[in-house]
């Protein structure tokens, strides 16, 4: 499916060119700005969505244990660092929706703790779809739909 509406129950059906304001999405896919640095990334993501409760740029890395990285540029990150990036960015949006595609990609032990600390701190009013096949992952969900029971023959 790649057609529908998206109605928020509060504020009644979105229009096209307002979806991306109430949705956040981290995946391993999704590239990074490269040549910025931490700091300047989420200061420039923060022109387009700001970050919940007033955070700044500093405090999200701290958040997400990055503040050592702020001014180094994105390239030299490890991949764990840049998924945990991505998911400060997303989870830490203010929006009601956030889309997780494989949140734990990359993540040790600690991001993987960090990224249910993030979840639990910061998104109980919104609703979180994850995508994955890996129980750590989803493990918090209210509601599992497992998408081979759909599939037809």
């Amino acid at each position: 499916m790649s057609e529908g509406k998206l109605t928020v129950s509060d504020q009644g059906p979105l229009e096209d060119e307002d979806h991306f304001r109430h949705v956040s999405i981290a995946a391993p896919y999704l590239e990074l700005i490269e040549e910025m640095t931490g700091l300047e990334f989420l200061s420039f993501h923060r022109h387009f969505r700001p970050f919940l409760d007033g955070l700044e740029a500093a405090d999200i890395l701290q958040t997400v244990q990055l503040e050592h990285a702020g001014h180094k540029q994105i390239r030299y990150y490890s991949s764990g660092m840049k998924q945990r990036l991505k998911l400060a960015q997303c989870i830490l949006s203010e929006s009601p929706f956030v889309l997780l595609d494989e949140p734990c990609t990359n993540l040790d032990e600690t991001g993987i703790a960090l990224y249910h600390q993030l979840i639990a701190d910061h998104t109980a009013s919104k609703c979180v779809i994850v995508s994955s096949n890996d129980k750590v992952e989803y493990g918090f969900c209210r509601q599992v739909v497992e998408i081979m029971k759909y599939k037809q023959d």
